[in-house]
């Protein structure tokens, strides 16, 4: 399963499996850092991207029972620069991604400030309160939003009187004795035993793919196959907060939206099942780093996979546990489409562009400004084309599928007019960022 990885001239991963309160397997493949000639080991430590979210939500969960805060608190009774939305945004709406919090990360994409630019957190507080609208009411549905356990990592720091990162050592790493594992929120520190991330390049080879970002709370931690396996065991023996199962219940426990029906998301984790078995499990990827965690509780068996390169390890940690626990599936797989090789396969239609004049070209062509995002996104025409820039990001072809309606990439662009059929402006969806308003200036 990893023979790709196993090399010593490519990234590789970090692989640890865990049965009935031991380590059963743990292995390095690849190199930690190309550079040096580093090769990975169970000691290695890794960026571990979403993965870090279950450890936001346990320390909102120990600080729930130490009674400084309710998950039912309205966050602006901690972070008082969010608006004053409608419906009120409670801690427990953040935990579960039920908020309507636009996503801070797709924001920054759309100012044109990708994964690979420098901004600070409180540059991030500062773009969230000037969103004017959530994506929906609090509650009404569920979307994943970064922004949601970013303001977790600030909730925690406020209410708790500690830095975010400095509580989780107290109250998480220091009790497991968790020893390699920190919150990153410091790009300057010297991180032992570092993996170095990296991103294959299209002529062969890898280039270095890392961040200089601080935020966490939605990423951020850094630790190791060997201390993943103490946080892993500390769902069968809780150590934290009072040391009951109480706490442990707490963050199993799966969100509800307004209309009683259920999610899979609880606490920084999906809670589910695989074939008739209870599995807890999540995923995390950013910038060069890939990482997945998935637990059968009641086997007491996990899989855990960081991996330094953009290969994403999910698919072999689920083979891995279909080896291991394939007699005692009690419900058989879903089915699955034969797949066809790739020459048989019928090509997916997509709608052709509806081709535009000149004269039409030019309606669209202009300036349109976000005050929620303060940026302008500027129309032209380019070889008979339009295109848009905005930030950092020049050159972006838009394409009309219908009238009023384009699309850029992923995102789908409404141009609204007034009662003169003159262009005032357009709205924007962004899968986590939706109803995003620009104003036409010029």
């Amino acid at each position: 399963m990893f023979a790709q990885w196993d090399k010593k001239d490519t990234p590789g991963a970090a692989l640890g499996i865990f049965n009935d309160g031991r380590i059963i397997y743990a292995r390095g493949y690849g190199m930690a850092n190309l550079e040096y000639n580093i090769p990975i080991t169970p000691q290695s430590v890794f960026r571990i991207a979403s993965v870090s979210k279950q450890f936001t939500a346990m320390c909102i969960a120990i600080l729930a029972e130490q009674g400084k805060l309710s998950l039912d608190d309205d966050i602006r009774k901690y972070v008082g620069e969010m608006p004053a939305y409608d419906t009120p945004v409670s801690i427990r709406h953040l935990i579960h991604h039920i908020s309507g919090v636009r996503d801070y990360l797709t924001l920054q994409g759309l100012r044109g400030m990708g994964g690979g630019y420098f901004y600070t957190p409180q540059d991030v507080i500062d773009l969230l309160s000037h969103q004017k609208e959530l994506n929906f009411k609090p509650g009404d549905e569920y979307l994943y939003s970064n922004a949601g356990y970013f303001l977790l990592a600030e909730i925690i720091g406020r209410a708790s009187g500690l830095e975010t990162a400095e509580f989780a050592e107290k109250y998480i790493f220091e009790p497991l004795e968790m020893n390699g594992t920190h919150f990153h929120n410091d790009r300057s520190m010297i991180v032992k035993n570092r993996a170095s991330g990296y991103s294959a390049v299209r002529e062969g080879g890898y280039r270095i793919n890392m961040t200089q970002l601080e935020m966490i709370g939605d990423g951020g931690i850094y630790t190791t196959i060997e201390d993943f396996f103490k946080w892993d065991q500390n769902f069968y023996n809780n150590k934290l907060g009072k040391g009951a199962q109480d706490l442990i219940d707490m963050v199993l426990t799966r969100g509800k939206l307004n209309n009683g029906e259920e999610i899979s998301y609880a606490f920084g984790l999906n809670v589910g099942t695989d074939r008739g078995l209870k599995k807890i499990s999540h995923g995390g990827s950013f910038v060069g780093f890939r990482s997945t965690y998935i637990q059968y509780p009641d086997q007491k068996f996990s899989v855990v996979i960081f991996t330094n390169n953009s290969i994403s390890p999910g698919g072999i940690a689920g083979k891995i546990a279909d080896l291991y626990l394939a007699e005692q599936f009690t419900e058989l797989p879903p089915a699955r489409q034969e797949r066809q090789p790739r020459q048989q396969r019928t090509p997916q239609a997509r709608p052709e562009p509806v081709a535009l004049s000149a004269s039409q070209m030019r309606d669209y062509a202009g300036e349109y400004y976000s005050d929620e995002l303060d940026v302008t996104y500027v129309i032209s025409i380019e070889n008979d084309t339009l295109v848009v820039g905005y930030g950092r990001v020049t050159g972006s072809r838009i394409t009309a599928a219908s009238t009023d309606q384009f699309r850029m990439g992923s995102q789908r662009m409404e141009f609204v007019r007034d009662s003169q059929n003159r262009i005032t402006g357009f709205i924007m969806q962004a899968g986590r960022v939706q109803n995003l308003k620009f104003e036409k200036v010029k």
